[in-house]
């Protein structure tokens, strides 16, 4: 089946909650009206409870009080609960098979997330924006796993996130999850540059307009991959690393914190 087919004539094709449409298409807007965001996070009773849960947990500093949005983005900042309220609306939009590990793949997600976060650091990017697409940049996984089920299984058997493996999915359906999470973030109407980071993280140097945030997410693969680590694969992007100016020994460093966190991040927001 083709990509466009398969979204065009897909029934089960998931939703947002249009708070979090709202937040996405202010990615990039640095007068938005915050008072006005808060009150439309508020209406929406399990995402408040989500993102105070994770507001208050260790992975945000924890020992806090945060009884509401308005504290939650006034000790956070606006950037930090936009990413909370992102991930707590797709976490909460897609539901696969009972069959497929959603907490081990949220999990994953979460590594990477953290991996482009730590190494936005070093590159000198927007470490919100690094990771936010981090977070997503797997969907397309989610959406096979509930459109096309069987193949989802097929390929769920094998190594996930291993870095160049993407082949496989090319010859399973046609078209690699990058592509069709690309699909699906334009579909949603997200910024086009987080659906061109989401479709280059294959092969970010071979696109014809270089994305960084692509770039530290084939980067943050590697990371979680290969973490423990003494030493990188013969088959790393030594050149990409290069691109995005990162010390190569950043890419195997031990995990921060953050990253260490990122199985409660992921329990919290079930």
């Amino acid at each position: 089946m083709e990509l466009q087919t398969l979204l065009d004539h897909a029934q089960k094709l998931p939703s947002i909650p249009e708070v979090v449409r709202e937040l996405i298409e202010k990615f990039d807007d640095d007068q938005v009206n915050t008072e006005e965001i808060v009150e439309r996070i508020s209406a929406d009773q399990v995402l408040t409870a989500k993102l105070l849960r994770v507001a208050n947990s260790p992975f945000y500093g924890g020992n806090r009080n945060l009884f509401s949005v308005r504290d939650a983005v006034f000790f956070l900042g606006f950037n930090a609960v936009r990413t909370l309220v992102l991930a707590a609306g797709v976490t909460g939009a897609f539901r696969p098979p009972a069959s497929f590990d959603l907490r081990g793949f949220w999990k994953l997600s979460f590594s990477v997330a953290a991996a482009c976060k730590t190494l936005a650091v070093y590159s000198r990017d927007n470490v919100d924006t690094a990771f936010t697409c981090g977070l997503i940049h797997n969907i397309g996984e989610l959406l096979v796993q509930i459109i096309l089920p069987g193949k989802g299984a097929l390929l769920a058997k094998q190594a996930r996130h291993a870095p160049l493996e993407f082949g496989r999915e090319c010859e399973v359906l046609g078209f690699t999850y990058a592509e069709l999470g690309a699909a699906l973030a334009r579909r949603w109407n997200f910024p086009e540059a987080m659906a061109q980071a989401i479709e280059q993280q294959n092969d970010p140097l071979a696109a014809r307009s270089f994305s960084r945030v692509a770039g530290l997410i084939h980067l943050a693969l590697y990371r979680v991959a290969y973490a423990g680590e003494s030493q990188l694969p013969p088959v790393f992007p030594i050149a990409l690393a290069l691109r995005l100016d990162i010390d190569l020994e950043h890419i195997l460093e031990p995990v921060s914190a953050v990253e260490q966190q990122v199985d409660e991040l992921a329990h919290l927001l079930d």
